[in-house]
């Protein structure tokens, strides 16, 4: 940011970034503990929940915590689990898992189906009433650091710069918001959490992160297909045996069922699409059943933290915490972040309101960790800690060594599994891998890109500057294309790298980067082979606008 520019500054006690559900957590908390703590949270969505995806299956373990009388105060918690059905797809068949084989982690009694987007909304609206200024459409550009080195807040993005880098007729500055303690919740792959975990070395001995891409839709579907409460998760086809995933269809209310597709980004052929997996996956017939004669109407996708605790790194730096899946708290094995993520937020504000009342500010706060380290939540995510790493020897075996694991063993294992390649690592050059013929979309179950982006309306200012930038611009043909087939075309499920045939370009291509589709799901700066792609907050209020999801 040009540091000659003049701008607002607004002083708080604690700033919180991300209005999802560990930065909402954070800011009730803190209120909740001490009024008079001064809290400010900005999120980079039109409105709270614009920009939150998930499943989603709930844990209210947390919510339980935060607001004992979250039924009273009409908490969207509104259907509660009825069945699990765990499958194992063929191409054409399926083999149901029994009930007594299934781990403690893949049964979800006393859990919810919800949308975490209305979840957040209504947070949101308990934040309010404790006291908490939100300020939604401010996207955080950048961290401001004070003379020692500690985080003093963040500055919002300038509105009205054009495409060519200079200020329009509509240019306002961002603003700097300050605060004694600044507490990151943008998501996974949060753009400003991966320069402080750089900065400040928090992932020094720790495993890699890894990634998934989830992928989702909502229907409204006949009566006589819905069976609310279900929940029904799958393994198998179409992923290969050696491909990290599964996917979710839960019933939720009104008639209307959320499905979806979790990819592991540590995929090694560059051909695979998991946009095009997912609608293959609704063809199958235990899948095709329950959409038969019903109507899409949401589309939405996310990158999600996959790598547990081996991943995490420390949660805290001097002026600032990390909190939720920013850090990498989801717990990939029961396919649930939002319980974790309420938790953390929880645990931060804590401390943080302990700290405040003994007069600190913007020093180190170790005392969040040790809290984590004594919750239930390191018990639980601990005892998961080998969950994704068993996929890297296959499918099946997998499978056995989690149920050994968590069926005889419920997670008290003598042994830990160490990953040491991050995502972008793992994809092959193409010529060592098989080209994957995806069939053509037939717009009743299957569907392209481009019509999927537009149920999540997704919108950005067209005249700004391109918010996913590249390091090096010759990196995208000369060597993604060459020795990788432009995989980025692939792995982005909302057609925003789009390689066009051109006679005067180096090997005949050009990369096209269509950023108005941007669905804000990170992949491009996770999977890209080259780490070239480094993706930055466009204007406030760009990106999708999600409803029910």
């Amino acid at each position: 940011m040009d540091a000659l520019i003049e701008r607002d500054v607004m002083e708080y006690d604690v700033l919180v970034v991300g209005g999802g559900p560990a930065g909402l957590a954070t800011a009730c908390r803190l209120k909740q503990l001490n009024a008079d703590i001064n809290v400010c949270l900005i999120d980079k969505g039109s409105e709270l929940g614009a920009h939150i995806l998930s499943g989603a299956v709930m844990d209210p373990i947390a919510m339980n915590e935060l607001f004992p009388n979250w039924k009273e105060l009409g908490a969207p918690l509104n259907v509660p689990v009825t069945g699990d059905d765990f499958l194992f797809l063929s191409e054409t068949g399926a083999k149901q898992t029994p009930q007594w084989l299934l781990p403690n982690i893949f049964q979800n009694h006393g859990n919810y189906i919800v949308s975490l987007a209305n979840v957040a909304r209504w947070m949101g609206e308990q934040a309010e009433a404790l006291g908490v200024e939100i300020y939604p459409g401010f996207a955080a550009a950048d961290v401001l650091y004070d003379e020692n080195g500690a985080v003093k807040g963040v500055v919002t993005g300038d509105m009205g710069i054009g495409k060519d880098g200079e200020p329009t007729a509509q240019y306002q500055p961002g603003m700097e918001l300050h605060a004694k303690y600044t507490v990151f919740a943008e998501g996974a792959r949060g753009h400003l959490g991966k320069r402080l975990i750089a900065k400040y070395q928090l992932d020094a001995g720790r495993d890699p992160q890894s990634y998934g891409l989830g992928i989702k839709e909502v229907w409204e579907v006949p009566a006589e297909q819905h069976k609310e409460g279900l929940v029904v998760h799958t393994a198998g086809w179409p992923l290969d045996a050696d491909t990290y995933g599964g996917s979710f269809l839960y019933h939720m209310e009104n008639n209307q069922i959320a499905l979806g597709m979790v990819v592991g980004l540590d995929y090694a052929n560059p051909y695979l699409s998991p946009f095009e997996e997912f609608q293959r996956y609704k063809t199958h017939p235990e899948i095709a059943k329950y959409l038969k004669g019903g109507k899409r109407v949401s589309y939405g996708a996310r990158a999600i933290t996959a790598g547990g605790i081996l991943s995490l790194p420390q949660l805290y730096f001097k002026g600032g915490v990390l909190v939720g899946c920013e850090a990498g708290t989801l717990n990939a094995s029961r396919i649930k972040g939002s319980h974790a993520a309420i938790k953390t937020g929880m645990l931060a504000a804590e401390s943080i309101a302990v700290a405040l009342s003994a007069g600190r500010e913007r020093d180190e706060l170790p005392e969040y960790e040790e809290a984590f380290n004594n919750s239930w939540l390191k018990t639980e995510l601990w005892k998961a800690r080998n969950f994704k790493q068993w996929f890297k020897k296959g499918r099946n075996i997998a499978t056995i060594m989690t149920g050994i694991e968590q069926k005889l063993l419920g997670g008290k294992m003598p042994w830990t599994i160490h990953r040491t390649k991050a995502d972008h690592e793992c994809l092959l050059p193409a010529a060592q891998c098989t080209p994957i013929d995806y069939p053509k979309p037939d717009n009743v179950l299957t569907f392209d890109r481009l019509s999927s982006v537009f149920l999540s309306n997704t919108n950005h200012e067209e005249n700004q500057p391109v918010h996913l930038t590249l390091k090096d611009a010759s990196v995208p043909v000369n060597i993604n294309w060459v020795k990788y087939a432009g995989p980025e075309a692939r792995y982005c499920p909302a057609g925003v790298y789009e390689f066009i045939e051109d006679a005067n370009a180096a090997h005949g291509e050009r990369l096209q980067i269509n950023a108005q589709n941007c669905l804000h799901c990170k992949t491009c700066d996770i999977k890209d082979p080259t780490q070239n792609i480094v993706w930055v907050t466009p204007e406030g209020s760009g990106g999708p606008n999600y409803g029910n999801m």
